[in-house]
């Protein structure tokens, strides 16, 4: 939107992750912008500052993964998040395997491409902390290839696809952005997560297990010296709230962006 509304220069976007986006925005330099699905942590603002470099947080949004069943499902309504990690798990054939009471059948899932960023964070927070390597700390790959060892898995890129599968039986289940969720809503139930039901309220506070904060990063001294990231940040704190259900994202209230909006003055001053 920020080059159809008249920027005519070069706008280079990487999809690394955060902490990859950290890494190039501290370590080496190299972007003027950092994207993030989490705060900065202590260690990588020292390593921006060894660099000259003073990073300005801007919230511009949350993220909501809805884990989500058919109308048709009468059992599942509330999981834990151990749970969760269990119908995703290999080790669980059917939906009896996860809680005795629930029915002997199948569990097919559901799940965005592996291409995707939900199935990465999917894969970190639900799945990641049942798996501990020789440090005990999370470990990704193994968490990964046993949620590609499960039995009746499909992924796609196509969120209509993984729509249509959860629709075909009242045992599978699924995941995706909230929005599309919300866009099938006559069709799909959402699971509320140990007790939490994904709202904006409960997104908002992070009390949603599956809520996430989004971060831009920059620094003032790149603000003031390149006008184009000035005025990109600024475009988008104007019109983020616009955008951002489209892709599948909760919008930021107005105290948050105007807290945004304050650092970008602040940066300019």
């Amino acid at each position: 939107r920020f080059q159809d509304e008249g920027y005519s220069g070069n706008v280079t976007i990487d999809s690394i992750g955060s902490g990859a986006g950290y890494e190039r925005f501290c370590v080496t330099g190299e972007t003027d912008v950092a994207n993030a699905s989490r705060p900065i942590k202590d260690s990588e603002v020292e390593a921006c500052r060894a660099n000259g470099r003073e990073p300005i947080e801007f919230r511009v949004g949350t993220d909501g993964v809805a884990v989500v069943v058919s109308k048709a499902n009468d059992f599942a309504t509330d999981v834990t998040l151990e749970e969760l990690g269990m119908i995703w798990s290999s080790g669980a054939a059917k939906w009896s395997d996860v809680r005795a009471e629930w029915p002997n059948e199948d569990i097919l899932r559901f799940a965005p491409g592996t291409d995707s960023g939900t199935f990465d964070y999917f894969i970190e927070v639900v799945i990641a902390p049942n798996f501990k390597n020789a440090e005990g700390k999370a470990d990704i790959e193994a968490a990964k290839a046993d949620f590609l060892n499960a039995d009746n898995l499909q992924l796609s890129e196509d969120d209509n696809v993984l729509v249509q599968g959860i629709l075909g039986s009242p045992y599978a289940v699924g995941y995706f952005g909230y929005a599309y969720y919300a866009e099938n809503q006559d069709t799909l139930k959402i699971l509320a997560i140990d007790g939490v039901e994904p709202i904006q309220e409960n997104v908002d506070n992070n009390s949603y297990p599956l809520s996430r904060p989004l971060f831009m990063y920059s620094d003032a001294v790149i603000m003031q010296e390149k006008p184009q990231v000035a005025g990109y940040l600024n475009f988008m704190l104007t019109y983020v709230n616009e955008e951002i259900v489209d892709v599948g994202y909760f919008p930021a209230n107005e105290q948050v962006l105007n807290t945004a909006r304050q650092a970008w003055l602040d940066a300019m001053d």
